[in-house]
């Protein structure tokens, strides 16, 4: 995928700086040159966060770009005027600047689920940018301008540190271009999207309200930008979006039709509510105004929602809370009633609470009813109740917190070794989808679950292993659980699965192994069970549509000294040379990032492939790959460059 190009609105800020750059040519002595590009500089400075994907490429710019503030007080300074050299230069360097802002600006506003789907197309442009900075510096006329020495050397340093950014060596969050793969390539809806999604969320910092509904008015800009535009692309944004909402506890919304605007505001557009005065979860002026703990101030029935979905934390400035308290906010309260008063505005009503706090608590006796039926010795009563808490633990947070909180995971945990296959399958899902809250993870494994959940993979139905790869996947999140199911003999019955599941099978347990491989002493253990055959055996099948999940579980692998000798097979390096030739541009990209592993430690690979003729198509890769595949493949022709210089 290529990231749209932003387009730029007639009178919109950019637009305006491009317009003043090209009339510099003609009128550079009536413009304070120097001053506009101070001005740019001062602006990015301002910018403050940044989207994770792109945190650390977008400081490195920021701090380059503030490097060049010594040079312009000096040209400041200059007794004599500017040479028309001089003007032209800074031109050229102002250009370069606003196309860094424009970047700067997309990775400070843009949608973090865009930025990340498109995190290949964003580093292009970053390299692009850099590029544009060493091509203005390198130009640079330092008599002309009258530059001391200090700051020539200062501006060499910075040419040096651009052009080693462009080189870098690949950061790619691995776990984040995984969890991203999974969720827009699949077709199925399994239960363990719920906590890949999760986990995403965090990785995205899209897991607070505040963070969810700046997203929501981010990806709205987006769809309007893109008039149309990648229609699919754009609804896999929307659709991801709304999981995450879910996942916190909110409504979902369609941003095409329901902009994140207060409602009574979006019937009056001709009325601006002040902002103090609009709850910061649900952007609606506030009836009954409360103070937490850090001194924020909410809707009453917003913030107790956000405490019932087990939240401990202050959702504004994300710090936790002392205590739960509310306390009455009655200054802010009169303020909204005046101000109501004055523009003749209506509150909203607020509708009764009895009927729905006698249902809640009518909700929770069902829960405890249920989870007290799990230890019933009459099988039928045990059998409805486990099936009945695996549906209630899929459709909401807040009841995975009820079960939990009722103590439902002890006699969940004793019903996986149950010999009711039925039972087993119910309970295990259950579990899969408690395990969602990251409270319920750490309970759930203290409670002895992991061995059971593996002995489930082992013996139990088809869709009961199935479901428990996805939970030992869900429970690995954490990193002592990922140890635990390695020495819990948990990754051969996943091998297993592996080979001989179905295509749900298949795609659980190679998530689940991904994610345990992350853990180095789990790597031995993957290939120690069998793992490569059947790996090499996803590659080979395109059928099965795993070829990238494949690849990207073998460059975890190569990383060990095991992996590398049970990998590094005539066979197999003559496959990830056909792979590089005719594959997808992911599955070249993976296939190089593999064979870079192996020839990295052991020059006899870089020999196979070159006899496989890999040559000629690394080339093409640095030409027209991902930029992730470009960089790799530049790196292996470097190695082979070496290679070929060794007596």
């Amino acid at each position: 995928m290529v990231m749209d190009e932003e387009r730029e609105d007639g009178g919109g800020e950019e637009a305006l700086e491009e317009i003043n750059v090209l009339g510099e040519s003609n009128q550079p002595e009536k413009l304070d040159v120097v001053q506009e590009i101070v001005g740019v500089i001062e602006s990015v400075a301002q910018f403050g966060d940044y989207r994770r994907t792109q945190k650390k490429e977008c400081y490195g710019i920021v701090r380059r770009m503030k490097l060049l503030l010594p040079l312009f007080e000096e040209i400041r300074d200059l007794e004599t005027p500017i040479p028309e050299t001089g003007i032209a230069w800074l031109c050229n360097l102002k250009k370069a600047l606003l196309l860094a802002k424009r970047l700067l600006k997309t990775c400070n506003e843009g949608s973090k689920i865009h930025l990340a789907l498109e995190s290949e197309a964003v580093m292009i442009r970053f390299s692009a940018v850099q590029e544009k900075l060493i091509q203005a510096l390198d130009g640079l006329p330092s008599d002309e301008l009258g530059v001391s020495d200090e700051v020539k050397e200062q501006l060499e340093l910075m040419c040096l540190q651009l052009r080693r950014a462009r080189r870098r060596t690949d950061t790619q969050d691995i776990e984040l271009a995984m969890d991203m793969m999974v969720v827009f390539s699949k077709k199925d809806d399994r239960n363990a999207d719920s906590a890949i999604i999760e986990r995403l969320a965090k990785k995205l910092e899209l897991h607070t309200i505040e963070d969810l509904n700046i997203e929501t008015i981010a990806i709205r800009n987006l769809v309007r930008e893109r008039g149309g535009q990648n229609a699919e692309t754009t609804q896999h944004i929307i659709d991801l979006l709304n999981k995450f909402r879910q996942v916190a506890g909110m409504e979902i919304t369609n941003v095409l039709d329901d902009p994140v605007m207060p409602k009574m505001l979006a019937k009056c557009p001709s009325l601006l509510i002040p902002h103090e005065f609009l709850c910061p979860i649900t952007l609606e002026i506030m009836t009954d105004p409360v103070i937490v703990a850090s001194g924020q101030t909410y809707e009453r029935d917003s913030i107790q929602k956000w405490f019932d979905s087990n939240h401990r934390t202050c959702p504004k400035t994300r710090q936790t809370l002392a205590h739960l308290s509310l306390a009455p906010n009655y200054a802010l309260k009169n303020l909204i009633l005046q101000w109501c008063e004055k523009n003749n505005f209506r509150l909203p009503k607020k509708d009764s609470h009895v009927g729905q706090d006698a249902s809640s608590a009518e909700h929770k006796e069902k829960i405890l009813s249920l989870v007290k039926d799990l230890s019933s010795c009459l099988l039928e009563v045990q059998r409805k109740a486990v099936k009945k808490i695996r549906m209630l633990s899929k459709e909401n947070p807040e009841n995975r917190v009820l079960i939990a909180e009722s103590g439902g995971i002890p006699p969940l945990v004793q019903l996986l070794s149950y010999p009711d296959s039925k039972i087993q399958e119910h309970a295990v899902t259950a579990l899969l989808n408690l395990s969602i809250d990251e409270a319920n993870k750490k309970q759930i494994s203290r409670k002895g679950a992991i061995p059971a959940i593996i002995e489930v993979l082992q013996k139990g139905s088809i869709e009961a292993r199935e479901n428990s790869a996805a939970a030992l996947f869900s429970l690995s999140m954490l990193d002592e659980n990922k140890e635990t199911v390695g020495l819990s003999d948990g990754i051969p019955p996943l091998v297993d699965l592996l080979q001989n599941g179905t295509i749900r099978g298949k795609k659980d347990a190679a998530t689940a192994l991904f994610n345990l491989s992350l853990y180095q002493a789990n790597k031995a253990r993957a290939i120690s069970a069998g793992i490569v055959p059947p790996l090499r055996q996803l590659v080979n099948d395109r059928n099965v549509g795993m070829v990238d999940e494949a690849l990207s579980i073998f460059s975890l692998l190569a990383t060990h000294p095991d992996g590398r000798h049970e990998i590094g097979q005539l066979s197999f390096i003559e496959t990830l040379v056909q792979i590089i030739r005719e594959g997808t541009p992911k599955n070249k990209e993976c296939s190089t990032a593999v064979l870079l592993e192996l020839g990295s430690n052991n020059s006899s690979f870089i020999l196979a492939a070159l006899q496989f003729g890999v040559y000629e198509h690394l080339i093409e890769i640095t030409r027209s790959g991902t930029n992730r595949a470009q960089r790799k493949a530049k790196a292996l022709l470097q190695l082979i460059s070496n290679s070929e210089q060794i007596p």
